[in-house]
C-alpha cells in the first residue's frame, strides 16, 4: 500500500449523490397538488424517521464510514420557502434523546428493521394543526445481509403505532403526505383505508445514502421534480406475488413462476391483483408523446428498429419522463409473458411547453425466447416463433400506445427464425412444474396451467472432460516478471509455466477481511500474496465491499451513495454511469483494485432481505443499470464485481437454500441481466453465489462459469466465491465442503475467498487443491488456467502499475509519559490476558521489535462478520476482523510492532460487535 496517497473521499460524488436521489424518487399519489410545498407551507413533520433517517440498509452492502449524514428534519429545515414547525420538531428530538436508535447491539444482522415511534396525543396532533396547514408523515424500514424481511408489523407491514399515527394525522389535517424512507417495497393496503381526509400524497424516497435527507426535501418543495418509476410490481397482498408458495424455505426453493417474474406474471394472469404497477411513477408536471417515426435497419447478424417519440411537457413545472418499450410477443407453442420491456430512455428536463425527440431502439433478437425442450423444433435455441410481435411504448407496463412497423400493428415474423443456438446447459435434475398460459380469456388474461419443466440430458461428466485444458510443462523460474508478459516480451503461458504446483495452489486463494497487505479494513487481497507469487511480479489486487460505497472497517470515511432500487428507480443509465465514475474515482484514492458490487440478483419475491442491494424484478432494466455501474467503475481505471451469480434470492439459509429452476427461466430471466453487464457493460468480475442451483453450489457449477459465462458469452475475467462459500464435487454433486476446491477450480470459478490473512502459503484451511493434483481429480492445466485468468485480470488493475513492495510495515508507538500500576510486564509475560476487558496497560522492558498474536473466537454464524479495532496508546494499529467461528478459538497473525522500553495502553474498540479476544500475544522477534 501507498502511504503517501491521500486517501479521501471525491468531494465531486455527494452532490451527484443528492441529484440521484432526488431522480429515484417515486411518487405514487398526489391528489390536489398537494406536492411540492409552496411558498409559505408551514409542515408539521410526524415520525422519528425524520431524524433517524436511513442512508442504506445493513451489512456489507450497507457498512459505509461516512463524514456526515442527512436527515429529512434538518433538510427541510434549510428550505426557504416553507416553515417546520419547530414546537413539534423539539418534542421529537427531545423524544429520541430519551430513546435512541436501537441498533440491536450493533451484531451482524441484529438491527431491527423499524424503530419504535413516539406514542402521539390527539391534543398533539390538533395543536400541530392550528400551527401547520400541512402534514408530513415518515415512515421507515431498512433490511439487509442474513436475514429476510417478514410479513410482520415492523417488517413488510405497518406497526400498530404507524397506524395509529397515520390515522390520528389524517383526522386533523386535510393534507397529509407520507414519505417512505424504505430499502424494499412494503404492504400498502393502508394507503386506500377509509382515513377522516383521505392521504393526498404518497411517495418513495427509498435510502439514498449519506445525502438522502437533502435529496428527498429537493423533491418535497420542488427544486426537483420527481421523475422516478417503480422498478417492482406493488400488489395488494404478498400471496399475490406468484413466488410466495416457493420461496423462505430452508431447503429447496422451486421456480414453479418459472419466467412469469413480477409484471410478467401479473399482466399475464392477474392484472386486478396490482396496487400499482411496474414502471409507474408520477410527476409534478404533465407530458404528451406521439410517435414520429418508425425505422428498420437490416445489420448482418440482427435487426435493428428505432422508434423516434416526441414527448412535450404540458404541465407547469419543468421535468423528465421515462418512456418505457414492451413487446407483446405470439403465445406460439412456448407460451410469452404478455408484456415484456424491450428498452427505455429518460428525457432530459424539459421546461414547461418545451419537447424533446426521443430515440428508442431494440434488436429483433431481443424479442427471442429460448426453447428447452424442443417444442418448436429447435431444442436448445433462442427462437423467434412466427406471428405478430406486438410493440407498445408508453410510461409504464400499463399506460402505452401501440407502435406500427411496415405498415403491420407490429413486427411480423412469417416463420420460425433461430437467433442463437446453444447446448443445454444448467438444466434441473429433479421433475417439477412450471407455469405458462393457458387459454385466453374474453378479458384478455390468460388461464394459468402448469408442465413439467425439461430435465437435464447430457452427460456433465463429458462435457467437463472434453473441455480440458492441456498442462504447460513446468520449468521452473526463468526469471521472467509479470511485466515481461504486460511488455509482449513472453506470452502468458510462457510466464505462468514458471509456477510450481504450490503456487497455483496458492494464487487461488485470497486473503482477508482486513488483509495487512492492502488497504486497512478492506474485505480481501489477491493475487502476489505469498513471497514466491510476489517474487514473479504478480502484484496484490485488493477488494472492498460495495455496492453502495467502499466499505472500510478500520473507519476511514467514504461516500455512501443511494441504495440499488433508488439507482433503478431512476431509469437513468447515463446519470448511474456518471455517478459509479466518481465511485471509481474515490477506489483509485483509497488504492482500492475492485468494488465488490453491483448486487444484482433480481427481486423475486418482495421479502428478500437484501433487494436494497439489487435493482429490480426485472432483468434488462437490471442489466443496463448493471452496466451502467460497470461502465463507471471502468472508466476510472478499476472494476466492478457482478454478484451474485446467481439466483441468490433469499437470504434465509442462503448458504445452502438450492434454486430450483429450469434452464429458460435461468437464460431469461436470472441469468440474462448478467450477460447484459458482461457483454455491454465490460464486466472483468463477477462473484459467484453461496447456493446451489439445480444441484451444485454456485462457486464449483461448472455450466455456470465455463458453459454458459466463458464459452457462450465470451467473458475472460475473473470469477471470485463469496466469502467463505461452501463448493460440492463438481460432476457428482453432493454434500457441500469449504475445502473442496478442486471442484471450484474445475467449474473455473478462479478465487476462494477467503482464507485467513497470510495463510494462503500454508493451506491454513487444509483445502484438498495439492491432493487433488496427486488423485487426478485435478489437473494442472486447470489450476495454470486460473492463474492466468487471475494474472491477466491483475494486469488491468492499478495494483500493477503501483509501486511493488511486499516489505512488511513496521507499527511504531511511542510510550506514555507515566507508568500504570496495573501494567503487565511483557518480558515476564508475553500473553496480555483481554477476556472481559476493553483496555489493559503492558510495559516493555526490552526495547525492540514484537509481533502480535491474537486468540480469538465468536460464537456467531459462520458467515457473521465480526470486527474490532485494536489501538497501542489510543491510535489505530489493525482491525482484527472474522467471520463467525460457533465457539470455537482460532489463532491470527497481525502485525509488527516496534516498541522502545515503557508503558503502552492497549485498548479494543468494537466496530461490529462479537468479537471475543481472549488474549494478546506480544512476540520478541530477534
Amino acid at each position: 500500500m501507498n502511504t503517501n496517497r491521500k486517501m479521501q473521499p471525491i468531494p465531486e460524488l455527494a452532490p451527484l449523490c443528492r441529484r440521484v436521489v432526488a431522480e429515484g424518487t417515486v411518487l405514487l399519489k398526489n391528489d390536489d397538488q398537494v406536492l411540492p410545498l409552496i411558498k409559505g407551507d408551514h409542515v408539521a413533520i410526524f415520525g422519528r424517521i425524520q431524524v433517524n433517517y436511513y442512508r442504506s440498509g445493513t451489512g456489507s452492502g450497507g457498512s459505509v464510514h461516512v463524514e456526515y449524514t442527512t436527515n429529512l428534519l434538518d433538510s427541510l429545515r434549510k428550505k426557504p420557502s416553507i416553515t417546520v414547525n419547530e414546537e413539534l420538531a423539539q418534542i421529537y428530538e427531545q423524544w429520541i434523546a430519551e430513546n435512541p436508535f436501537d441498533n440491536g447491539g450493533g451484531g451482524w444482522a441484529s438491527e431491527p428493521w423499524h424503530q419504535r415511534e413516539m406514542p402521539l396525543t390527539d391534543e398533539m396532533v390538533r395543536m400541530a394543526r392550528q400551527q401547520s396547514n400541512k402534514a408530513i408523515i415518515v415512515i421507515g424500514r431498512t433490511a439487509g445481509e442474513d436475514k429476510d424481511n417478514a410479513v410482520k408489523p415492523g417488517s413488510y407491514l405497518l406497526t400498530e403505532e404507524e397506524k395509529r399515527m397515520i390515522r390520528l394525522v389524517t383526522d386533523h389535517f386535510e393534507n397529509t403526505i407520507v414519505v417512505l424512507n424504505v430499502s424494499n417495497i412494503i404492504d400498502m393496503s393502508w394507503l386506500e383505508e377509509n382515513y377522516k381526509h383521505p392521504i393526498k400524497a404518497c411517495l418513495y424516497a427509498w435510502q439514498g445514502g449519506m445525502e438522502g435527507g437533502n435529496g428527498i426535501a429537493d423533491v418535497l418543495v420542488g427544486d426537483v421534480t420527481p421523475s422516478g418509476k417503480l422498478p417492482d410490481t406493488i400488489a395488494y397482498a404478498i400471496d399475490d406475488y406468484p413466488s410466495s408458495a416457493n420461496y423462505g424455505h430452508r431447503d429447496k426453493n422451486y421456480y414453479e413462476e418459472d419466467i412469469y417474474v413480477g409484471y410478467r406474471y401479473f399482466e399475464t394472469f392477474a392484472p386486478e391483483k396490482v396496487q400499482f404497477e411496474f414502471g409507474y411513477g408520477l410527476s409534478y408536471t404533465t407530458f404528451s408523446f406521439e410517435i414520429l417515426s418508425t425505422k428498420t435497419f437490416s445489420l448482418d447478424a440482427d435487426t435493428r428498429f428505432e422508434i423516434e417519440v416526441k414527448v412535450r411537457n404540458t404541465g407547469c413545472y419543468p421535468g423528465r419522463e421515462v418512456l418505457q418499450v414492451y413487446c407483446e410477443a405470439p403465445q406460439g407453442k412456448l407460451g410469452k409473458p404478455k408484456r415484456a420491456l424491450i428498452a427505455f430512455a429518460k428525457t432530459s428536463t424539459l421546461q414547461p411547453n418545451d419537447e424533446e425527440t426521443v430515440t428508442l431502439s431494440f434488436h429483433l433478437s431481443q424479442l427471442a425466447s429460448y426453447d428447452d425442450y424442443g417444442v418448436t423444433g429447435y431444442p436448445y435455441a433462442y427462437v423467434l416463433e412466427a406471428g405478430l410481435y406486438q410493440i407498445h411504448v408508453g410510461t409504464s407496463v400499463r399506460q402505452t400506445i401501440p407502435v406500427s412497423f411496415n405498415g403491420h400493428n407490429g413486427i411480423k415474423v412469417d416463420e420460425t427464425i433461430v437467433v442463437k443456438q446453444l447446448q443445454q446447459a444448467l438444466a434441473p435434475i429433479e421433475p417439477f412444474e412450471r407455469y405458462r398460459p393457458g387459454k385466453l380469456r374474453d378479458d384478455g388474461i390468460y388461464e394459468l396451467e402448469k408442465e413439467p419443466v425439461p430435465l437435464r440430458k447430457y452427460d456433465l461428466r463429458e462435457r467437463i472432460t472434453r473441455h480440458l485444458p492441456k498442462s504447460i510443462p513446468q520449468t521452473g523460474d526463468k526469471g521472467y516478471k509479470l511485466k515481461d508478459v504486460y511488455e509482449q516480451k513472453i506470452d502468458l503461458e510462457t510466464f505462468i509455466a514458471q509456477l510450481s504446483d504450490e503456487d497455483l495452489a496458492a494464487i487461488v486463494r485470497g486473503e482477508g477481511m482486513n488483509s495487512p497487505w492492502v488497504t486497512p479494513g478492506t474485505a480481501a487481497a489477491f493475487g502476489g500474496i505469498t513471497d514466491k507469487l510476489f517474487h514473479y511480479g504478480i502484484p496484490i489486487g485488493c477488494c472492498a465491499d460495495g455496492p453502495s460505497g467502499i466499505r472500510m472497517d478500520s473507519g476511514m470515511k467514504a461516500t455512501q451513495v443511494p441504495i440499488g432500487t433508488l439507482l433503478a428507480s431512476t431509469w437513468d443509465t447515463p446519470l448511474i454511469e456518471k455517478l459509479y465514475h466518481f465511485v471509481g474515482q474515490e477506489m483509485v484514492n483509497y488504492e482500492i483494485d475492485v468494488l465488490l458490487g453491483p448486487g444484482m440478483n433480481l427481486h423475486r419475491h418482495p421479502l428478500n432481505g437484501r433487494n436494497f442491494e439489487y435493482f429490480s424484478e426485472d432483468p434488462i432494466l437490471t442489466g443496463q443499470l448493471a452496466a451502467a455501474v460497470t461502465r463507471g467503475i471502468r472508466s476510472a481505471g478499476v472494476h466492478a464485481t457482478l454478484k451474485h451469480f446467481a439466483c441468490n434470492n433469499q437470504e434465509f439459509a442462503r448458504h445452502r437454500v438450492e434454486a430450483v429452476v429450469s434452464e429458460r427461466a435461468l437464460r431469461e430471466i436470472y441469468l440474462k441481466s448478467f450477460e447484459i453487464a458482461v457483454k455491454e457493460g465490460g464486466a472483468q468480475a463477477i462473484m459467484t453465489a453461496y447456493n446451489p442451483i439445480n444441484g451444485y453450489w454456485s462457486a464449483s457449477n461448472y455450466d455456470l462459469n465455463t458453459t454458459i459465462l466463458r464459452q457462450e458469452w465470451g467473458y475472460t475475467g475473473i470469477v471470485m466465491t463469496d466469502w467463505w462459500a461452501l463448493l460440492n464435487d463438481v460432476i457428482e454433486g453432493g454434500d457441500p465442503d469449504k475445502r473442496l476446491t478442486h471442484a471450484m477450480v474445475r467449474a473455473q470459478n478462479d478465487l476462494y475467498m477467503v482464507v485467513a490473512n497470510l495463510g494462503a502459503e500454508v493451506n491454513i484451511e487444509n483445502d484438498n487443491t495439492i491432493e487433488s493434483l496427486a488423485k487426478g481429480t485435478l489437473t494442472r492445466g486447470e489450476l495454470q488456467r486460473n492463474a492466468m485468468n487471475i494474472c491477466r485480470f491483475l494486469m488491468t488493475t492499478p495494483a500493477f502499475f503501483r509501486k511493488q513492495e511486499l516489505k512488511e510495515k513496521v507499527y511504531a508507538f511511542q510510550p506514555l509519559a507515566h507508568r500504570n500500576e496495573a501494567e503487565q510486564d511483557l518480558s515476564e509475560q508475553p500473553k496480555v490476558n483481554m477476556e472481559g476487558r476493553m483496555e489493559t496497560y503492558v510495559r516493555v522492558s526490552k526495547a525492540g521489535q514484537y509481533r502480535i498474536f491474537v486468540d480469538v473466537m465468536s460464537p456467531a454464524q459462520r458467515l457473521e462478520q465480526i470486527a474490532t479495532n485494536l489501538l497501542i496508546n489510543d491510535q489505530y494499529l489493525t482491525t482484527v476482523q472474522i467471520h463467525g467461528t460457533e465457539g470455537e478459538w482460532i489463532r491470527l497473525k497481525l502485525h509488527k510492532v516496534s516498541l522502545p522500553k515503557g508503558t503502552y495502553k492497549i485498548s479494543l474498540f468494537e466496530t461490529m460487535p462479537g468479537l471475543v479476544i481472549k488474549t494478546i500475544e506480544f512476540k520478541a522477534l530477534d
